[in-house]
């Protein structure tokens, strides 16, 4: 069982139904071909570049936008068999901005980014470039699975 949970703080863009249930099965498909086992929860916001600027800059140091965070819980805490991942924050204006410099649609970016910080969640990273290689691999072989990447 996974549950996503959604947190739209932002009006930039409208997050509708068919969003949240493709970004539900983005995270469900990567949970499945990392074959992670168990009851998982991740929680989904939805913010402007403003508000993911200032994460940034409060939890990475780094003063600039981005297009999404990924905040591991620190010890795969468990509360009464559910395993809680982690929180994925997305900015839907750099998810606009994204979309169309690299030419796919809106919903495409939004769940190649959910994949991308779904994998953070699962412990990957990409600061070496072994790491960025595993990393890109593993995105590659979820968004086939997903039927958006040949």
């Amino acid at each position: 069982m996974i549950e996503v949970l959604f947190d739209n703080r932002q009006n930039f863009m409208e997050v509708t139904d068919e969003n949240m249930n493709a970004i539900e099965k983005a995270i469900s498909t990567t949970i499945e071909t990392e074959q992670a086992e168990g009851n998982f929860e991740v929680s989904v916001s939805f913010v402007t570049n403003e508000e993911i600027r200032e994460l940034n800059k409060i939890y990475r140091n780094v003063d600039c936008e981005t297009d999404v965070l990924s905040f591991p819980m620190d010890d795969e805490e468990d509360v009464e068999g559910v395993i809680m991942l982690g929180d994925v924050i997305l900015s839907t204006e750099k998810i606009i901005e994204q979309a169309a410099e690299f030419g796919h649609s809106l919903e495409r970016e939004m769940i190649y980014l959910t994949v991308h910080s779904m994998l953070h969640l699962l412990g990957y990273d990409h600061i070496g470039y072994d790491e960025k290689e595993e990393m890109r691999t593993r995105e590659k072989e979820v968004m086939k699975a997903l039927q958006l990447f040949k």
